[in-house]
């Protein structure tokens, strides 16, 4: 599959990143650290943690470089489904394979594009303590490096105004880190080649969120439930 043709584009995804940086930078205090991270060229899959229902577009905003996501076909519905569509998204049917989702994914990696993952599957604590095998896949399938990226904002309730989102104005962290390879090196795709990136993969992201956790001061916050960040703003 060629990305630009049937698939998502890549001017849909630098559309998508425009609004992101609208979003983020208008509603929130976005601190980026790590960013120089992301290959500046060629196929790359950010794996992001999942705590906030709008994890997506921040990434979208704050990325180096247009991000193609992973998005379950819920969200496809109505106007919001076609908007989706034009700036890139990828949809996909999480009750078994979808072969049309992950033609389309693979097909952003083979054209030099970046895919972002949510490895955790749904939103919860953002921990990475439980992944799915897709990311090993696309990983492993592609060749494409990893790039382990956190995003840490208050997970205080009090100043929400909208549930799953962190209060309007407030710091969000967003962390990238190193690249990294998920395979073993010998290009296997076996089911036991994939368990094994899928161990490499989860001690990578763990690393990197007490990494991140703890770069911007909220390893202290995380545990009290506040999520509150310490340290000037930055941008790196």
């Amino acid at each position: 599959m060629t990305v630009g043709t049937t698939g998502p584009t890549p001017r849909g995804a630098a559309v998508g990143r425009r609004i992101g940086i609208g979003l983020m930078y208008g509603l929130w205090a976005p601190r980026v650290l790590g960013a120089w991270r992301v290959p500046a060229a060629g196929p790359v899959i950010l794996a992001v943690n999942h705590t906030h229902n709008i994890d997506g577009p921040m990434l979208m905003g704050t990325a180096p470089r247009p991000v193609h996501f992973l998005i379950k076909k819920e969200a496809f519905v109505g106007p919001l489904g076609a908007f989706l569509d034009r700036i890139g998204q990828v949809k996909v049917d999480r009750t078994g394979p979808d072969r049309a989702a992950i033609s389309d994914a693979l097909g952003v990696l083979e054209s030099g594009g970046v895919l972002g993952i949510f490895p955790e599957g749904t939103r919860g604590e953002g921990d990475f303590a439980s992944l799915r095998a897709g990311l090993a896949y696309f990983a492993v399938r592609s060749g494409a490096p990893i790039v382990p990226v956190a995003v840490l904002g208050s997970t205080d309730r009090r100043g929400r105004l909208v549930k799953g989102l962190p209060p309007f104005k407030s710091g969000v962290d967003i962390v990238f880190g190193d690249a990294f390879q998920a395979g073993d090196g010998t290009g296997r795709r076996t089911r036991t080649a994939l368990d094994g990136a899928t161990v490499r993969i989860q001690e990578h992201l763990t690393a990197h969120l007490d990494d991140a956790r703890r770069l911007t001061g909220r390893t202290a916050d995380a545990a009290a439930g506040t999520g509150r960040r310490a340290g000037p703003d930055q941008r790196d």
